[in-house]
Protein backbone atom coordinates (compact mmCIF):
# COMPACT_ATOMS: atom_id res chain seq x y z
CA UNK A 1 0.00 0.00 0.00
CA UNK A 2 1.15 3.54 -0.83
CA UNK A 3 0.53 6.94 0.84
CA UNK A 4 1.02 9.75 -0.64
CA UNK A 5 0.57 13.56 1.12
CA UNK A 6 -0.74 15.79 -1.61
CA UNK A 7 -1.51 19.07 1.40
CA UNK A 8 -0.72 18.99 5.08
CA UNK A 9 -1.93 22.73 5.85
CA UNK A 10 -4.92 23.53 7.89
CA UNK A 11 -7.62 26.22 7.69
CA UNK A 12 -6.48 28.20 4.56
CA UNK A 13 -3.78 27.18 2.16
CA UNK A 14 -0.54 29.34 2.96
CA UNK A 15 2.11 29.58 0.02
CA UNK A 16 5.44 31.28 0.37
CA UNK A 17 8.68 31.06 0.97
CA UNK A 18 8.49 30.05 4.18
CA UNK A 19 6.24 27.26 3.73
CA UNK A 20 8.26 25.74 0.74
CA UNK A 21 9.91 22.23 1.94
CA UNK A 22 6.43 21.53 4.17
CA UNK A 23 3.73 22.52 1.52
CA UNK A 24 0.78 25.15 1.99
CA UNK A 25 -1.96 23.37 0.19
CA UNK A 26 -4.72 22.03 2.77
CA UNK A 27 -5.55 18.77 3.20
CA UNK A 28 -5.47 15.93 0.44
CA UNK A 29 -3.97 12.57 0.98
CA UNK A 30 -4.04 9.78 -1.51
CA UNK A 31 -3.23 5.69 -0.68
CA UNK A 32 -3.38 2.77 -3.65
CA UNK A 33 -4.20 -0.44 -2.13
CA UNK A 34 -2.93 -3.89 -2.72
CA UNK A 35 -5.88 -4.93 -4.57
CA UNK A 36 -5.63 -1.51 -6.62
CA UNK A 37 -7.98 0.65 -5.27
CA UNK A 38 -7.47 4.25 -5.45
CA UNK A 39 -8.74 6.47 -2.03
CA UNK A 40 -8.25 9.84 -1.35
CA UNK A 41 -9.03 11.47 1.98
CA UNK A 42 -10.16 14.92 1.93
CA UNK A 43 -10.43 17.42 -1.51
CA UNK A 44 -8.14 20.82 -0.25
CA UNK A 45 -6.17 22.27 -2.39
CA UNK A 46 -3.68 19.37 -2.68
CA UNK A 47 -6.28 17.63 -5.15
CA UNK A 48 -5.20 19.67 -7.87
CA UNK A 49 -1.73 18.32 -8.40
CA UNK A 50 -2.92 15.37 -7.42
CA UNK A 51 -5.46 15.40 -10.35
CA UNK A 52 -2.83 16.33 -12.91
CA UNK A 53 -0.91 13.23 -11.99
CA UNK A 54 -3.89 11.21 -12.58
CA UNK A 55 -4.57 12.27 -15.99
CA UNK A 56 -1.82 9.75 -16.59
CA UNK A 57 -3.92 6.86 -15.53
CA UNK A 58 -7.16 7.52 -17.62
CA UNK A 59 -9.76 5.99 -17.17
CA UNK A 60 -9.73 7.22 -13.88
CA UNK A 61 -12.10 4.90 -10.84
CA UNK A 62 -11.29 6.11 -7.26
CA UNK A 63 -13.18 6.75 -4.30
CA UNK A 64 -13.07 10.11 -2.36
CA UNK A 65 -13.87 9.72 1.14
CA UNK A 66 -14.44 13.58 3.01
CA UNK A 67 -14.05 13.91 6.71
CA UNK A 68 -16.26 16.58 6.84
CA UNK A 69 -17.22 19.75 4.77
CA UNK A 70 -15.59 22.79 6.05
CA UNK A 71 -13.93 24.84 3.31
CA UNK A 72 -9.98 23.84 3.48
CA UNK A 73 -11.06 19.91 3.59
CA UNK A 74 -12.97 20.81 0.13
CA UNK A 75 -12.18 23.79 -1.34
CA UNK A 76 -10.12 22.17 -4.09
CA UNK A 77 -12.68 19.72 -5.22
CA UNK A 78 -14.46 22.05 -8.36
CA UNK A 79 -10.27 21.84 -9.71
CA UNK A 80 -10.16 17.92 -9.85
CA UNK A 81 -9.81 17.41 -13.56
CA UNK A 82 -10.85 14.23 -13.64
CA UNK A 83 -14.60 15.02 -13.01
CA UNK A 84 -14.36 16.91 -16.88
CA UNK A 85 -13.50 13.96 -18.56
CA UNK A 86 -15.92 11.25 -20.16
CA UNK A 87 -15.70 7.60 -19.25
CA UNK A 88 -14.12 8.63 -15.81
CA UNK A 89 -15.69 7.04 -12.53
CA UNK A 90 -15.51 8.82 -8.82
CA UNK A 91 -17.61 7.93 -5.57
CA UNK A 92 -17.59 10.30 -2.93
CA UNK A 93 -18.21 9.62 0.50
CA UNK A 94 -18.82 11.87 3.30
CA UNK A 95 -21.75 12.11 6.00
CA UNK A 96 -24.73 14.61 6.14
CA UNK A 97 -24.75 17.59 7.47
CA UNK A 98 -26.61 17.89 11.09
CA UNK A 99 -27.80 21.30 10.84
CA UNK A 100 -29.58 21.28 8.13
CA UNK A 101 -30.01 17.46 7.47
CA UNK A 102 -28.54 18.05 3.65
CA UNK A 103 -26.36 15.05 1.89
CA UNK A 104 -22.93 14.88 0.93
CA UNK A 105 -24.46 15.46 -2.30
CA UNK A 106 -26.46 18.78 -1.90
CA UNK A 107 -24.02 19.50 0.48
CA UNK A 108 -21.24 19.78 -2.51
CA UNK A 109 -23.58 20.76 -5.18
CA UNK A 110 -23.90 24.10 -3.69
CA UNK A 111 -20.40 24.50 -3.21
CA UNK A 112 -20.43 24.47 -7.40
CA UNK A 113 -23.49 27.46 -7.44
CA UNK A 114 -22.65 29.82 -9.73
CA UNK A 115 -22.72 32.14 -7.42
CA UNK A 116 -19.57 30.25 -6.39
CA UNK A 117 -17.74 28.55 -9.65
CA UNK A 118 -18.37 29.04 -13.46
CA UNK A 119 -19.09 24.78 -13.76
CA UNK A 120 -22.49 23.81 -11.81
CA UNK A 121 -22.23 20.45 -10.95
CA UNK A 122 -24.80 19.08 -13.54
CA UNK A 123 -22.49 20.23 -16.56
CA UNK A 124 -19.63 17.41 -14.89
CA UNK A 125 -19.15 14.91 -17.75
CA UNK A 126 -17.58 11.68 -15.56
CA UNK A 127 -19.73 9.01 -13.58
CA UNK A 128 -20.15 10.56 -10.03
CA UNK A 129 -22.10 8.69 -7.56
CA UNK A 130 -22.52 9.54 -3.78
CA UNK A 131 -22.84 7.82 -0.63
CA UNK A 132 -24.04 9.82 3.09
CA UNK A 133 -22.27 7.95 5.44
CA UNK A 134 -23.73 6.68 8.78
CA UNK A 135 -20.62 6.33 12.09
CA UNK A 136 -19.36 2.89 11.79
CA UNK A 137 -20.61 2.27 8.54
CA UNK A 138 -17.82 0.11 6.76
CA UNK A 139 -17.79 0.78 2.60
CA UNK A 140 -15.73 -2.64 1.11
CA UNK A 141 -13.93 -1.69 -2.41
CA UNK A 142 -12.51 -5.24 -3.17
CA UNK A 143 -10.45 -6.37 -0.68
CA UNK A 144 -10.38 -2.81 0.89
CA UNK A 145 -12.26 -2.25 3.92
CA UNK A 146 -13.32 2.11 4.87
CA UNK A 147 -14.68 2.61 8.60
CA UNK A 148 -15.92 5.86 9.34
CA UNK A 149 -15.98 6.64 13.69
CA UNK A 150 -17.51 10.17 14.78
CA UNK A 151 -14.67 12.56 16.09
CA UNK A 152 -14.73 15.86 18.03
CA UNK A 153 -14.71 18.30 15.72
CA UNK A 154 -17.49 21.63 15.13
CA UNK A 155 -19.72 19.71 12.85
CA UNK A 156 -19.49 16.38 12.04
CA UNK A 157 -16.26 15.09 11.11
CA UNK A 158 -15.71 11.51 10.46
CA UNK A 159 -12.03 9.73 10.92
CA UNK A 160 -11.48 6.63 9.03
CA UNK A 161 -9.83 3.21 8.98
CA UNK A 162 -8.53 1.72 6.02
CA UNK A 163 -7.77 -1.47 6.08
CA UNK A 164 -6.18 -3.76 3.16
CA UNK A 165 -3.58 -7.00 3.28
CA UNK A 166 -3.23 -7.22 6.84
CA UNK A 167 -2.18 -3.28 7.34
CA UNK A 168 -4.02 -0.70 8.98
CA UNK A 169 -4.18 3.00 8.57
CA UNK A 170 -5.94 5.82 10.45
CA UNK A 171 -6.12 9.44 9.48
CA UNK A 172 -8.44 11.25 11.95
CA UNK A 173 -9.50 14.21 9.68
CA UNK A 174 -9.75 17.64 12.15
CA UNK A 175 -10.41 16.42 15.74
CA UNK A 176 -9.70 18.16 19.24
CA UNK A 177 -8.87 15.95 22.19
CA UNK A 178 -12.21 15.83 24.25
CA UNK A 179 -11.92 17.64 27.60
CA UNK A 180 -14.44 18.26 30.36
CA UNK A 181 -16.56 21.47 30.39
CA UNK A 182 -17.52 21.59 34.35
CA UNK A 183 -15.80 22.03 37.27
CA UNK A 184 -14.79 19.34 39.87
CA UNK A 185 -17.17 20.50 41.98
CA UNK A 186 -19.95 20.33 39.69
CA UNK A 187 -22.42 17.40 40.15
CA UNK A 188 -21.71 16.47 36.07
CA UNK A 189 -18.32 16.53 36.55
CA UNK A 190 -17.62 12.90 36.96
CA UNK A 191 -20.32 11.61 34.99
CA UNK A 192 -18.57 13.71 31.94
CA UNK A 193 -15.27 12.50 33.22
CA UNK A 194 -16.33 8.58 32.66
CA UNK A 195 -17.87 9.71 29.12
CA UNK A 196 -14.45 10.91 28.38
CA UNK A 197 -12.88 8.14 29.74
CA UNK A 198 -15.51 5.44 27.47
CA UNK A 199 -14.80 7.43 24.38
CA UNK A 200 -11.09 7.96 24.69
CA UNK A 201 -10.78 4.19 25.36
CA UNK A 202 -13.23 3.34 22.27
CA UNK A 203 -10.91 4.92 19.62
CA UNK A 204 -7.86 3.55 20.99
CA UNK A 205 -9.38 0.04 20.26
CA UNK A 206 -11.25 0.93 17.29
CA UNK A 207 -7.36 2.00 15.90
CA UNK A 208 -5.63 -0.55 17.76
CA UNK A 209 -2.14 -1.66 16.33
CA UNK A 210 -2.68 0.94 13.54
CA UNK A 211 0.54 0.66 11.19
CA UNK A 212 -0.13 4.66 10.13
CA UNK A 213 -2.15 7.07 12.44
CA UNK A 214 -2.54 10.41 10.41
CA UNK A 215 -3.49 13.05 13.01
CA UNK A 216 -4.59 16.56 13.23
CA UNK A 217 -1.38 18.21 15.10
CA UNK A 218 -2.41 21.90 14.65
CA UNK A 219 -1.49 23.50 17.82
CA UNK A 220 1.60 23.64 20.61
CA UNK A 221 0.40 23.06 23.85
CA UNK A 222 0.84 26.71 24.39
CA UNK A 223 -1.41 27.61 21.45
CA UNK A 224 -3.68 25.22 22.55
CA UNK A 225 -4.44 26.55 25.66
CA UNK A 226 -5.78 30.22 23.71
CA UNK A 227 -7.74 27.80 21.14
CA UNK A 228 -8.99 25.36 23.36
CA UNK A 229 -13.00 24.40 21.57
CA UNK A 230 -11.77 25.29 18.15
CA UNK A 231 -11.76 21.54 17.09
CA UNK A 232 -8.01 20.96 16.55
CA UNK A 233 -5.72 18.63 18.46
CA UNK A 234 -2.03 19.12 19.22
CA UNK A 235 1.41 17.66 18.73
CA UNK A 236 1.31 16.03 22.40
CA UNK A 237 -2.31 14.73 21.69
CA UNK A 238 -1.85 13.40 18.73
CA UNK A 239 1.27 11.45 20.56
CA UNK A 240 -0.83 10.53 23.18
CA UNK A 241 -2.93 8.60 21.03
CA UNK A 242 -0.71 7.22 19.01
CA UNK A 243 0.69 5.56 22.35
CA UNK A 244 -2.63 4.72 23.52
CA UNK A 245 -3.72 2.41 20.18
CA UNK A 246 -0.35 1.46 20.04
CA UNK A 247 0.06 2.80 16.30
CA UNK A 248 3.44 2.13 14.78
CA UNK A 249 4.30 5.33 12.94
CA UNK A 250 2.74 8.80 13.73
CA UNK A 251 2.16 12.12 10.87
CA UNK A 252 1.84 15.20 12.41
CA UNK A 253 -0.55 17.15 9.73
CA UNK A 254 -3.07 19.84 9.23
CA UNK A 255 -0.14 22.37 10.49
CA UNK A 256 -1.44 25.77 11.44
CA UNK A 257 -1.05 28.09 8.53
CA UNK A 258 1.26 30.31 10.42
CA UNK A 259 3.63 28.04 11.04
CA UNK A 260 6.88 27.89 8.82
CA UNK A 261 9.20 25.26 7.58
CA UNK A 262 11.75 26.06 10.10
CA UNK A 263 9.00 26.30 12.66
CA UNK A 264 8.01 22.58 12.08
CA UNK A 265 11.61 21.70 12.04
CA UNK A 266 12.43 22.89 15.13
CA UNK A 267 9.06 21.33 16.73
CA UNK A 268 10.04 17.90 15.10
CA UNK A 269 13.82 18.34 16.88
CA UNK A 270 11.83 18.92 20.20
CA UNK A 271 9.71 16.09 19.89
CA UNK A 272 12.49 13.55 19.06
CA UNK A 273 14.90 14.82 22.08
CA UNK A 274 11.34 14.64 24.44
CA UNK A 275 10.06 11.09 23.35
CA UNK A 276 13.47 9.33 21.47
CA UNK A 277 12.54 6.99 18.91
CA UNK A 278 10.62 4.29 21.30
CA UNK A 279 7.46 2.15 19.66
CA UNK A 280 6.20 4.97 17.89
CA UNK A 281 8.20 6.56 14.74
CA UNK A 282 7.20 10.19 14.80
CA UNK A 283 7.04 12.20 11.34
CA UNK A 284 5.79 15.95 10.06
CA UNK A 285 3.77 15.30 7.01
CA UNK A 286 5.21 17.43 4.04
CA UNK A 287 3.99 17.46 0.67
CA UNK A 288 4.96 14.87 -1.80
CA UNK A 289 6.10 12.56 1.63
CA UNK A 290 5.32 8.88 0.69
CA UNK A 291 5.25 6.19 2.31
CA UNK A 292 4.95 2.29 1.67
CA UNK A 293 3.66 -0.27 3.36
Amino acid sequence: MQITFWGVRGSIPSPGPKTVRYGGNTTCISLETDDGQFIILDAGTGIFALSQKLLKRLPLNCSIFLTHTHWDHIQGLPFFVPFFIPNNKIHIFGALDPVSGKSIEDVLSGQMDYCYFPVGQNELVAEITYTTLKEKQIIELGKTKITSILMNHPGLNFGYKIECGGRIIFFTGDNEPLYNIYSPEDDVYQINENLIAEKKAMLADFICGADVLIADSTYTEAEYSLKKGWGHGTFDSSIAMAKDAGAKRLFFTHHEPLRTDDDLDAIQSRIIEQHGEGDTLFTIAFEGLEVLL
